[in-house]
């Protein structure tokens, strides 16, 4: 079964609302130092360039995680593959991600962060498919809400393809 791509977001959209985003936290954390945090593998296309449109200093840390038992029970258990490299205690600290989907693994991962002992913990994602959401999660910073297509592009994958498209796309079958 081939694929294509439809453009849903083109790039200029995508950077235009990235520099929105740097704008907004630049002005909320005007006077102190914000420490990103990425959600490997897709939310790293998002955060470096975010992280370019902040004004005020920026620290980066990454980590990896993966949701499990999906197929037996939703329980949003969630398995860290790779964990942070600095502390978390006192920072002001935003988790970057690529899109909030069900809400399963974001809600874990915020209140295991909470746990940390951060000053202030926020979250932003380019992309919010609120239709699909199970699991409450505050957002604070949004790109875009977009509809329940499968997407990829600017870090999201379908079989590890596409992460590298400057803008976002639906995926779309042939036959």
């Amino acid at each position: 079964m081939a694929e294509r791509i439809r453009v849903m977001l083109t790039e200029q959209e995508v950077n235009e609302k990235i520099r929105e985003i740097g704008r907004q936290i630049s002005r909320d954390y005007e006077g102190r130092q914000v420490h990103l945090v990425c959600v490997l593998k897709g939310g790293s296309f998002f955060m470096c360039e975010l992280a370019k449109r902040i004004t005020v200093p920026v620290s980066l840390d990454f980590m990896s995680v993966s949701s499990y038992g999906s197929e037996t029970k939703s329980s949003g258990v969630v398995r860290i593959v790779k964990d942070l490299d600095e502390p978390l205690k006192d920072r002001d600290v935003i988790v970057v991600e690529d899109i909030v989907d069900s809400g399963r693994t974001l809600s874990y991962l915020m209140d295991m962060l909470k746990d940390r002992g951060p000053k202030s913990l926020r979250l932003c994602t380019l992309l919010d498919k609120p239709d699909r959401r199970v699991v409450d999660v505050h957002v604070d910073y949004t790109g875009f809400q977009i509809p329940d297509e499968f997407v990829v592009g600017y870090g999201l994958d379908y079989d590890q393809k596409y992460r590298n498209l400057p803008y976002i796309g639906v995926v779309e079958f042939d036959g």
